[in-house]
């Protein structure tokens, strides 16, 4: 039993329906066994592109989804032309991961482009058009990295617009030719259905494209499910998928705003009431649709580290599954990591040899994120004294760095929908015991622009650069969506962070010096 294409098209939004249709059933197009069935077969379909992901020094995660039970079979090679490709089989792509799938490629030589080529084989021998995509291996020598991250995609009401020609800042980090993007959370916006139309203030219409799953918010799996197949409707998100290595986390809107673990929901819109269900559902769903497998991970859920050859290793944090609850966030307790990441945090940062160690936070450290007029979202809590609450164990991961004489920490960070570029330093700060360093900020992408946020002291946070909307919810029209760029000089080991516009303009630039 098998799904017809004319089903899949009315269902890529949701996912695999549950009842398939069999091969045979009627319908047009070229998928339809009636018409010719001696000689027409009906071929697997790549639904929503491919990806690569947590790249390695000998390769990488490729990831596709079928419309219908297949093998994925993966070819590699040096040329775009697939001259003399390696063929690799993966596994079964079933529904019951929603027809998604991931093949971890082994085996390819490091710091080398290698382009990959995904087709689908059903059991009837069948075979899928093909899709391509490219990545880069880790390199073993010094060598060059353009790395990108933002994150924030398609929020506060602002889906894909057809007018004006989707997520269009997809297609400028994509000509830009990056070598690794580190999404960083908020990657769907579970929480947020769309309306066809949105009227903002000055009267403009921004339109929407809106599916089943989109209109309204997620609870169950394939609502979840659904929240990645609608983003990746865009032809902009899927080329710039099919053109970097990806490295994702997750935030809150994956599953809830400002959710964390034992809450209990008192929204209307929400007839399942109980966050940890719902995280379950988004936890799933989420590694499902993205080139990442939680068997790679630490502690079997997100956070991780990516090494990147000599000059550069990616530790990948998780500051949702294990945050306490958004409360005064005050006291000798508080937690955001969670003692076993932090020790991990700690201990693989002193372990790393690389020259540049870049902590990927979901949630920046020094700005003050409000859960309502009482609580805090965030690390900081808006005191501005000594650490308390869940600044604390960012106090002792910094108290660490500096005792343990790590060098080299640089932290990215999205989730308050602006750029910034925030320097720390003891000399401004209530808490002393570390050393200076550099935490950018950038997003959203195709959703809400907000900020600035207020500062706290308690490290010593300077907004060297801030570039906000002036009125809240700003839409993608208005020119406040973001991302960054890390520069990595493989001669010098010299850092540039780059802060631009959704258009590729360049708003600010700070050189880091190699650490000695």
């Amino acid at each position: 039993m098998y799904l017809s294409r004319r089903t899949l098209l009315r269902s890529t939004a949701v996912g695999l329906l549950a009842i398939p249709a069999a091969a045979c059933s009627s319908g047009g197009g070229a998928g339809n066994a009636s018409a010719s069935p001696t000689l027409v077969r009906d071929r697997p379909v790549l639904t929503h592109g491919v990806a690569a992901g947590d790249v390695r020094r000998d390769g990488a995660l490729i990831w596709a989804r079928a419309d219908r039970p297949a093998t994925l079979v993966v070819e590699t090679a040096a040329t775009e032309s697939f001259t003399n490709p390696v063929r690799h089989v993966g596994g079964l792509l079933t529904p019951d991961t929603d027809g998604t799938g991931r093949l971890r490629l082994t085996g390819l030589p490091s710091g080398e482009r290698v382009f990959y080529r995904v087709t689908l084989e059903g059991d009837d021998g069948a075979v899928s058009d093909s899709a391509t995509g490219v990545f880069r291996t880790a390199p073993d020598a010094p060598a060059d990295i353009r790395l990108q991250w933002s994150g924030d995609t398609a929020g506060q009401g602002f889906g894909i617009n057809p007018d004006v020609g989707g997520m269009t800042v997809f297609a400028t980090m994509a000509a830009r030719d990056p070598h690794l993007f580190v999404h960083s959370g908020d990657v769907v916006y579970a929480d947020g259905p769309l309306d066809e139309t949105v009227t903002l203030p000055d009267g403009r219409i921004w339109r929407n494209t809106v599916t089943e799953a989109k209109s309204a918010v997620a609870q169950t799996l394939d609502q979840y499910r659904g929240q990645y197949a609608y983003n990746l409707s865009d032809e902009n998100y899927r080329r710039f998928n099919a053109s970097v290595a990806q490295i994702v986390q997750w935030d809150d809107h994956e599953t809830v705003n400002n959710w964390y673990a034992g809450e209990i929901l008192d929204l209307e819109q929400y007839t399942e009431k109980n966050v940890d269900v719902l995280a379950a559902r988004a936890f799933r769903a989420f590694h499902e649709w993205n080139p990442l497998d939680p068997r790679e991970a630490v502690d079997g859920r997100v956070y991780r580290a990516i090494p990147y050859g000599p000059l550069l290793d990616v530790f990948v944090l998780d500051m949702r599954t294990y945050k306490d609850a958004n409360g005064t966030n005050t006291g000798a307790a508080g937690q955001v990591l969670g003692a076993e990441q932090t020790r991990w945090l700690i201990d693989s940062l002193a372990e790393s040899t690389a020259t540049w160690k870049i902590i990927a936070a979901d949630l920046p450290l020094g700005l003050v994120v409000p859960d309502g007029d009482t609580a805090f979202e965030g690390v900081a809590n808006g005191d501005g004294g000594q650490p308390s609450g869940r600044e604390n164990e960012i106090a002792r991961v910094l108290s660490a760095i500096k005792a343990r004489g790590i060098t080299g920490t640089v932290w990215l960070t999205a989730d308050v929908h602006y750029t910034a570029a925030h320097h720390y330093a003891p000399e401004r700060a209530a808490f002393t015991d570390f050393d200076e360093f550099w935490e950018f900020v950038s997003g959203p992408l195709n959703a809400g622009g907000f900020g600035p946020n207020d500062l706290d002291g308690t490290f010593g946070p300077e907004a060297v650069f801030v570039h906000a909307p002036p009125e809240s919810n700003s839409s993608p029209l208005d020119g406040y969506q973001h991302f960054g760029e890390v520069h990595i000089d493989g001669n010098t080991r010299e850092m540039r962070v780059d802060l631009l516009d959704a258009a590729g303009t360049v708003l600010f630039t700070q050189v880091l010096p190699p650490p000695q």
